[in-house]
C-alpha cells in the first residue's frame, strides 16, 4: 500500500512539474504579415525551421483620417490576410503546424501617421471612435475564440486614445472576456507602457519594444547591452509592481547604420544595409532581456509569408529573413 502511495505522490509531482514548465514556456514569435493571397504549409514552414512557437496574426482596420471617427476593417480593398477570413486562415494554417497564435488586430492612418497621435476633438467624435472601435475589436476577439488563439492583443500604440478614454478601456476588455476566454494583452509604444492604466485587467504586459540603446554607426553587442540595463531595470520594477510579465508584442531592428539609436525609425533616407549591426543588435536584445523571470518572450518584427522572396543582404528594413539575423534568432529560439 506504501508502494503504491508513494507512486502516485510521485506521479502527482511529475504532473505538477509538467505544468509548470509548460506554463513558463518563452514565447519565441515572429509577427506573421498579412498579404494578398491565403498561405498553406509552404508558407508557415519557415517559421518552424526558425524555431517559433508563436506567431501573431494582424488583421487591419483603415483611419482615413487622425480626426475622423471612423475605422474601416473587412473590406474587398483589402489584402486578404487583413480581413477577418484571412485572419481565420492564417491561424488555422500556425495551429496545423503545431504554432500557438497571438490575434492582434492593428490600425493603419493614412499615410502612415502614427496611431498613438489619434485623437478626437469633440465628444461626439469620441464617442463614434470608441463605437466604431468596438465593433473592430470585438469581432476579432470573437474570431480569436472560435480558432483558439492563446492570446488576443486589445490594441497597438494608442496613447492619446487611451490616455483620454480610459473608462472605454475598462468596459472594452470587459466586453471582451464575455467573447473571449484566452489570455490578453496591449501593445503600448515602449515610452508608453508606464502610463498605460489598465495592465491589472490583462494577463501581460505588452510593449513594442523599440528601446533606444547604442548611438554607434554598427551596434556592438556590449554596446546595446549597456544601453538595455536602463529598460531592463524599469520594465523588472514595472513588472513586479503590477505583477504580470511583460511580452515584447514587438520587437527588432531593420538592418541599417545607427539601428539601436533610434529602432522604431522606418525613414525611408536610411538606405545604407548593415546585416552586421541587426544580427549584433539582436544577439544582445536575446542576451540581456530573454532569460529574465519576468519576461514572458516576445514576437520579432516582420516576418513575411513568401520567405524565399524577401529579405536578403541588399534590403534595408525590419525583417531578419535571409540575413545573418534570421540565424541569431533561430538559434537561440532553438535553446527553449
Amino acid at each position: 500500500m506504501k508502494k503504491i502511495i508513494g507512486c502516485l505522490f510521485l506521479l502527482i509531482c511529475l504532473q505538477a512539474c509538467t505544468a509548470q514548465k509548460a506554463q513558463e514556456q518563452k514565447i519565441n514569435g515572429v509577427s506573421f504579415v498579412a498579404n494578398r493571397n491565403p498561405v498553406d504549409s509552404t508558407h508557415v514552414s519557415p517559421v518552424q525551421l526558425v524555431n517559433a512557437n508563436y506567431a501573431a496574426v494582424m488583421p487591419f482596420g483603415f483611419v482615413p483620417q487622425k480626426d475622423k471617427p471612423q475605422i474601416i476593417y473587412n473590406t474587398d480593398r483589402q489584402w486578404y490576410g487583413e480581413t477577418r477570413e484571412g485572419g481565420r486562415n492564417y491561424v488555422s494554417e500556425l495551429h496545423k503546424a503545431g504554432i500557438e497564435v497571438m490575434v492582434k488586430p492593428q490600425i493603419w492612418m493614412r499615410n502612415g501617421e502614427f496611431t498613438g497621435y489619434l485623437k478626437m476633438e469633440t465628444e461626439s467624435e469620441w464617442t463614434a471612435l470608441e463605437d466604431s472601435y468596438r465593433n473592430f475589436i470585438i469581432d476579432y476577439a470573437t474570431l480569436s475564440q472560435e480558432e483558439g488563439a492563446t492570446i488576443f492583443c486589445i490594441g497597438t500604440e494608442l496613447e492619446q486614445f487611451v490616455t483620454n478614454r480610459p473608462d472605454f478601456w475598462t468596459q472594452l476588455i470587459i466586453d471582451i472576456r464575455k467573447v473571449y476566454n484566452g489570455k490578453l494583452t496591449y501593445a503600448a509604444n515602449w515610452d508608453e507602457y508606464k502610463t498605460t492604466p489598465f495592465w491589472s485587467q490583462l494577463d501581460y504586459i505588452g510593449i513594442d519594444a523599440y528601446f533606444p540603446v547604442c548611438d554607434d554607426q554598427t551596434p556592438s553587442v556590449e554596446c546595446v547591452t549597456a544601453g538595455w540595463q536602463r529598460w531592463k531595470e524599469e520594465m523588472s520594477a514595472f513588472a513586479k509592481a503590477e505583477n504580470r510579465k511583460v511580452i515584447f508584442t514587438e520587437f527588432g531592428y531593420r538592418s541599417v547604420d545607427y539601428t539601436g539609436k533610434e529602432p522604431w525609425k522606418a525613414d525611408r533616407s536610411m538606405t545604407t544595409v548593415n546585416l552586421e549591426g541587426q544580427a549584433q543588435a539582436t544577439q544582445a536584445l536575446f542576451d540581456t532581456i530573454w532569460d529574465e523571470e519576468w519576461m514572458a518572450g516576445g514576437f520579432i518584427w516582420k516576418w513575411f509569408i513568401k520567405h524565399d522572396e524577401v529579405g536578403g543582404p541588399e534590403n534595408n528594413q525590419f525583417t531578419p529573413q535571409n540575413k545573418p539575423a534570421e540565424a541569431v534568432i533561430r538559434q537561440h529560439y532553438g535553446k527553449y
